[in-house]
């Protein structure tokens, strides 16, 4: 396996693959959407340069965790989807939320929530259409997911989860024991898909064949429950990739998984 790069490269690293026009979008930085006990939560719109003004369909990018400090959101990863996002006629917004660490997971859900009331309370301000949103959550970040599972929302049109932990039920090895038993049920994607038994929006699950084998099994759970319950779901693997192998594995495999999101992404919320 390829060793990592330093961590100062690392979060400078963008998405292996680009479509035309990623260079002439439009992006509004850091826009308060929250201040919780004061501190001001920031997120990025980025939308379709010189497009004709309407409503364009929102994707939610939700960076995992737990992380010791906010700014996930200025990653090459993240800024490079949301430029590949409007580029492709959508609207994606990165944003900061507070899984800084393990015990601040019902933070982080509060967060997301916030980020995405705020939107689509100001979807004429930002040009979207409050009732096609979509969710797609990171390595970490899987356990959000549970807030576009949970009750079904009718305006999440679609579900994406890349190399994401999607069932905590499970603890794994030197698991924090703030997080309780009930908040592993809450925040596990696993369970509330089960539970929905069919009615959540359809979801596409990408997977890395090299990731550790925890956050795998807990990827495979995710994928068995959502078939007993019959709910729509895609799965891509890619059996070379890394965890994080949308920005580190330069190969043919990583560059399809991630323009077959896009194109699930722009036919669901059509």
């Amino acid at each position: 396996m390829p060793e990592m790069p330093p961590f100062e490269q690392l979060i400078r690293m963008e998405i292996v693959h680009r479509v035309r026009g990623m260079d002439a979008v439009s992006v509004e930085r850091n826009r308060t959407y929250a201040s919780p006990g004061g501190e001001p939560l920031a997120m990025d719109v980025y939308r379709p340069g010189g497009a004709p003004a309407g409503r364009h369909p929102l994707v939610l990018l939700v960076h995992g965790g737990p992380i010791p400090k906010l700014g996930a959101k200025n990653m090459g990863v993240f800024t490079s989807y949301g430029r590949l996002l409007a580029a492709s006629g959508l609207v994606g917004v990165a944003f900061d939320h507070r899984f800084l660490a393990p015990d601040r997971l019902p933070d982080a859900a509060d967060d997301v929530a916030a980020a995405l009331a705020h939107v689509r309370e100001q979807a004429d301000d930002l040009g979207i259409d409050r009732d096609r949103v979509a969710v797609w959550v990171f390595s970490g970040g899987g356990p959000l997911l549970s807030l576009a599972l949970k009750g079904a929302p009718a305006h999440v049109r679609a579900i994406v989860a890349f190399y994401a932990a999607l069932d905590i039920r499970e603890k794994a090895p030197g698991a924090s024991p703030s997080i309780t038993d009930d908040m592993r049920r809450e925040f596990s994607p696993a369970h509330h898909v089960r539970a929905e038994k069919g009615r959540t929006a359809p979801i596409l699950v990408a997977r890395a064949g090299l990731d550790h084998p925890f956050m795998n099994a807990s990827i495979d759970r995710f994928v068995s429950e959502a078939l007993a319950a019959n709910a729509e779901i895609d799965v891509m693997n890619h059996p070379r990739g890394r965890h994080g192998f949308d920005f580190l594995d330069d190969d043919a495999r990583s560059r399809e998984i991630i323009a077959r999101t896009v194109e699930f992404l722009k036919a669901r919320l059509r």
